[in-house]
């Protein structure tokens, strides 16, 4: 088919759009010769309309998923939507509407922006997680985890978002706010559901060794998230009581420079062993610390504030009294509640002494020999000084002499500890999975929760109405549902009430990866034998924010599917992806709230998608944040309009057949398309898209200023570099690229055309002939570097195709290589 003289994007990509889909092009498990690639990106919450992060989070995993397509690999691209939760609720209730009909508007507002812009998904394995069908599922992994001692119940402090009115996780507060809707959180008791995920600690942690194609910033923020500290707990009698007050500390060594405690505001021991006289501060600057949420008090550059109880402590090892003091900084729940403050070896224990007129005494004299002291702390290891019996021993072995010696006099004991604290996850919201418990009040009058059975599952959200949605009026909205609510006890046949929390949207995404392999399975949350094919992820794309969240869950819950017999490994993704954002022209993140939000479909419909596509990878690595630029935009148009007219002007070629040599101005045109392929080839395996792209316009460039064919060989070089220019952008910008090849003859898609080889003699720019012989009969010339071995001169020797006619069925003997001139081969 013919190229029109003008290229029209509105005209050809939904062409090819529904060519694809037509043919099926991107379904699973079709095989591939070189084995199965699995790419994923985070699936979107459809709480809004699709923006410009959206599509350049997708269009990588898209740009990936062809290049591996057309490797020979057996591509896994599937989409779907994270449809519970609190953006979709909190978007529904704005708008006064539904959760479940503004979730399906807006499900189907991203498939026709996802389709515009020719993303090469799998629909056939589309899951939606509002759906029973899927978290059905959630609800058979919790009775699972339950039977496990892997789910409890717990009264607990937890942070209260006074905007979502309901509870959210330690790692969505920021700054004292909720990360979704900027509100302030508070601290509230309440009874809570929880993954016991600490019983994997250990196992995250050192899984983490073997991800070793995550970036090194996500790794890191999960090890210090899961903040494992090896150290001793020590015991202080509270002098003139019957208390003690146990701390934990990673630096027994400076136990001897201790010259306070301080205990967390709400620590067991504050209101028993406060003296009279301090009675009344100690109480207000409690009921301070009550009304201020956890992070509020300890995140970075909070001012350190604290009194002092009028308690003294005794040091186990040189029964030195301190005074006890209570802090903003130390809280209940981490660790031990309790802090041994040692100003002269401590940073923060430095800044309180200095703040409140603290005593400081040095007790290890840096291995540099140079202290710091008095205008800042020695916080390195040294050799101990003024502390007893370990004076003059090094830091580490100080530390294992004082461990033992605790033990030894039962006042304390080696301990490890963890910053990692279990996850709750029930939510006081409606838009999410029904937890399966009901209590009965003759079974179960301690309230603990008594499972629904399997065969009762799912536990379906009722249908109610938009204003019982509204959350906040003392109890969740499930609790106004009498009719859901009251139910059957299965164990007595009495009445029940069903739990009216629902589970964190993060449940939803701890597994999705592995249902979109068989989506519609009943048997099971998937089929184990479709996640042995394809599990691990290979290539996982999405934001940073998510380290500590998301992406640790997920890692948690793939062990859980282990433990399950569900699948093997331990780690669900290989490579994972960390795209950067997309700020508005303005420089700011893209937002309703400044007015900056570009819209794809703006885009799409005055350039195209491929213009869309291209410019976003172009803008820069797929990690760098990038400003949106309009001119950019229409520099990227320009391109292509540049690539279509060449392949317009030269279209002629295309049916020229050559066989003869390359040389002159037909070998240069040649050279300048293998160096292209080859350049973006090692491009891709980067993942430097932007360097590709610009390797294709320098191709392009090259082949313009070489003008007009003027013969055969010039006019065949100048096809073959607009079919290799066409299948380099096929990835990129894959409609333009279709429609040239049919153009230019192709049958079928790009995409199970394969991805070429460059031919190696054609992309070094020192090259010599080199006369091939068969038997001494000359049969080709190949051209390789002059700097080729004999075995690269073989290879381009042997890919040609009229020597491999001659060696075709016979016998080698003998390969006579001359440098630089020959290569004969000798066969019988």
């Amino acid at each position: 088919m013919a190229l029109n003289e003008k290229y029209e994007p509105s005209v050809i990509e939904p062409k090819w759009q529904d060519t694809w889909a037509r043919q099926e092009l991107f379904s699973a498990g079709k095989g591939g010769p070189r084995g199965k690639k699995y790419v994923l990106e985070m699936l979107p919450y459809p709480s809004g309309k699709m923006h410009m992060g959206h599509v350049r989070n997708y269009l990588i995993g898209d740009v990936l998923t062809r290049y591996h397509r057309m490797q020979g690999f057996d591509v896994v691209h599937p989409m779907g939507w994270d449809a519970f939760g609190l953006p979709a609720e909190n978007a529904a209730i704005k708008d006064g509407v539904h959760p479940a009909t503004r979730t399906a508007e807006n499900i189907a507002s991203f498939k026709a922006e996802i389709r515009s812009l020719g993303y090469a998904y799998d629909w056939a394995l589309e899951v939606d997680t509002s759906k029973p069908a899927y978290y059905r599922w959630n609800q058979w992994f919790f009775l699972q985890m339950l039977e496990r001692g892997l789910v409890y119940r717990r009264f607990s402090k937890v942070n209260w978002c006074t905007g979502c009115l309901t509870v959210i996780a330690n790692e969505q507060v920021k700054d004292g706010r909720c990360e979704r809707c900027d509100s302030a959180v508070q601290d509230k008791e309440m009874p809570e559901w929880a993954f016991r995920i600490t019983k994997y600690s250990q196992a995250l942690l050192d899984g983490l060794s073997q991800l070793t194609e995550w970036p090194d910033r996500i790794t890191a923020a999960q090890r210090n998230w899961i903040g494992r500290s090896e150290g001793v707990e020590a015991d202080f009698a509270i002098d003139g009581t019957q208390y003690s007050a146990r701390v934990f500390t990673t630096r027994v060594d400076t136990i001897f420079g201790c010259t306070y405690l301080v205990l967390a505001p709400d620590h067991a021991l504050v209101e028993k062993i406060t003296a009279p006289a301090q009675a009344e501060g100690v109480k207000a600057f409690v009921a301070a610390m009550a009304r201020k949420s956890k992070t509020e008090r300890t995140e970075e550059g909070a001012e350190k504030e604290g009194v002092f109880t009028g308690a003294y402590a005794v040091n186990p090892f040189s029964g030195a009294k301190v005074p006890v003091w209570i802090a903003n900084f130390v809280l209940a729940d981490y660790g031990t509640g309790a802090v041994m403050s040692v100003p002269a070896h401590d940073a923060r224990d430095f800044a309180f002494a200095r703040k409140y007129a603290l005593a400081l005494k040095a007790v290890v004299t840096p291995s540099s020999g140079a202290s710091a002291l008095p205008d800042a702390p020695d916080t390195d290891d040294g050799v101990l000084v003024d502390s007893g019996p370990y004076t003059g021993k090094p830091s580490a072995e100080a530390r294992k002499a004082m461990a033992a010696w605790l033990a030894e006099q039962k006042k304390g004991a080696p301990m490890v500890t963890w910053r990692q604290k279990d996850w709750g996850f029930s939510r006081q919201r409606y838009w999410g999975t029904p937890i399966p418990i009901l209590y009965c009040e003759k079974c179960d009058p301690q309230r603990h929760g008594i499972p629904v059975p399997y065969a009762q599952l799912p536990v379906e959200l009722p249908d109610i109405d938009t204003e019982r949605v509204l959350t906040g009026k003392g109890e969740p909205p499930l609790a106004k549902v009498a009719s859901w609510v009251n139910t059957t006890c299965p164990k007595c046949g009495g009445p029940a009430r069903r739990e009216t929390e629902t589970m964190d949207t993060f449940v939803d995404s701890c597994w999705y990866f592995a249902r979109y392999l068989s989506p519609g399975f009943t048997e099971a949350p998937f089929d184990a034998a479709k996640a042995k094919q394809y599990l691990p992820v290979d290539v996982y794309v999405g934001g940073p924010e998510h380290a500590t969240m998301h992406l640790l869950y997920f890692r948690f819950w793939y062990r859980v599917m282990k433990l399950l017999g569900l699948v093997e490994g331990d780690e669900p993704v290989k490579r994972l992806i960390t795209q950067g954002i997309v700020n508005g022209p303005d420089g700011r993140k893209m937002s309703k709230r400044w007015g900056n939000v570009v819209a794809p479909s703006s885009i799409v419909g005055q350039y195209g998608a491929d213009t869309c596509r291209t410019y976003v990878m172009f803008a820069g690595p797929p990690e760098q944040d990038f400003d949106w630029s309009d001119k950019q935009v229409e520099g990227a148009f320009r391109f292509l309009k540049r690539v279509w007219a060449l392949a317009y002007a030269q279209q002629a070629c295309a049916a020229v057949k050559y066989t003869g040599t390359y040389d002159g101005k037909a070998l240069e045109i040649r050279r300048a398309a293998h160096k292209c392929l080859k350049r973006v080839t090692e491009a891709m395996e980067r993942l430097s898209f932007n360097t590709a792209i610009a390797g294709v316009m320098e191709c392009v460039n090259s082949l313009y200023a070489a003008g007009e064919p003027a013969n055969d060989a010039e006019k065949s070089a100048m096809a073959e570099a607009v079919r290799i220019v066409a299948t380099v952008l096929t990835p990129i910008a894959p409609h333009l690229a279709d429609e040239v090849a049919q153009g230019y003859g192709a049958a079928q898609p790009l995409v199970r055309s394969g991805w070429p080889a460059f031919d190696p003699g054609l992309v070094v720019d020192d090259v010599l002939p080199y006369a091939v012989q068969v038997n001494g009969k000359l049969r080709a010339e190949v051209r390789a570097a002059a700097t080729a071995t004999e075995a690269e001169v073989r290879a381009c020797a042997e890919a040609d195709d009229k020597v491999k006619s001659a060696l075709e069925g016979k016998t080698l003997r003998k390969v006579v290589f001359v440098p630089k001139r020959l290569i004969n081969y000798v066969v019988g």
